[in-house]
């Protein structure tokens, strides 16, 4: 039998199965419901070692792709809006940054550039609301288009989930999303407003998305790779 890569375990009260998890530092973590033996991880982890052998691959690759980006961008190509946009860094006597937006969708950081956490803060919070300015009428538009129906809309910066849907129908997207190519926005918009019908991944869930997106599973194995569209100083957040 093949040996196994080492793991850590994580008891989860949410866990309602096993679930994988390979982190960027290239470790695997196994995370189970309360009161599972672990006994039966082993087994388990035997039966996905073709899965792990990929999932370290893309975490090799990814990493190999943070190496390579360059400290600060000179220019953010929003795929999923059709915007690129040329930044320009301007040193100037404060601690502060600013962001203005100038004509030739050129962005403009004035202030303590020479920082680059700093800039890096701007141009996040500067994306964000870049974000909730086009997806919240872009998801408003579907959601009347396919009568599925949401109360609210945030958009924040997960680190591992484009996006979800909570109990009382409120939707969270990453506002990393304007950088993915807008065939794969759409159908995460249209799979979270899914949940609002269905708050879990059942095969009634499924049938609905095909309804909506029927080339979802292609969707879903082309988001898996979506980190790629995605400048590495951004990944770092």
């Amino acid at each position: 039998m093949t040996t196994l890569p080492s793991y850590t375990v994580r008891e989860s009260s949410k866990a309602r199965h096993v679930n994988l998890r390979i982190t960027m530092e290239g470790g695997l973590e196994v995370v189970i419901p309360r009161g599972f033996n672990r006994q039966h991880i082993p087994p388990i982890l035997h039966k996905k070692q073709a899965w792990i052998k990929r999932a370290f691959k893309r975490i090799a690759e990814r990493r190999q792709h943070l190496a390579a980006a360059p400290t600060l961008p000179e220019q953010l190509s929003l795929l999923a809006i059709g915007e690129t946009w040329q930044v320009e860094y301007r040193p100037a006597a404060t601690k502060r940054i600013t962001v203005t937006e100038a004509a030739g969708q050129r962005l403009v950081l004035s202030g303590a550039v020479d920082n680059v956490n700093l800039c890096h803060t701007a141009l996040r919070k500067w994306a964000i609301r870049k974000a909730k300015r086009h997806l919240e009428p872009w998801l408003r538009e579907i959601s009347t288009a396919e009568n599925l129906s949401f109360t609210k809309l945030t958009v924040r910066g997960q680190k591992t989930r484009w996006g979800s849907c909570s109990a009382c129908k409120t939707i969270s997207l990453n506002y990393k999303l304007l950088f993915l190519p807008p065939h794969l926005v759409r159908y995460v918009l249209i799979h979270e407003l899914c949940h609002t019908k269905h708050l879990n991944h059942s095969t009634k869930y499924w049938a609905l998305v095909g309804q909506k997106y029927s080339d979802y599973k292609q969707a879903r194995v082309d988001l898996r790779a979506a980190w790629r569209y995605l400048p590495g100083w951004l990944q770092e957040m």
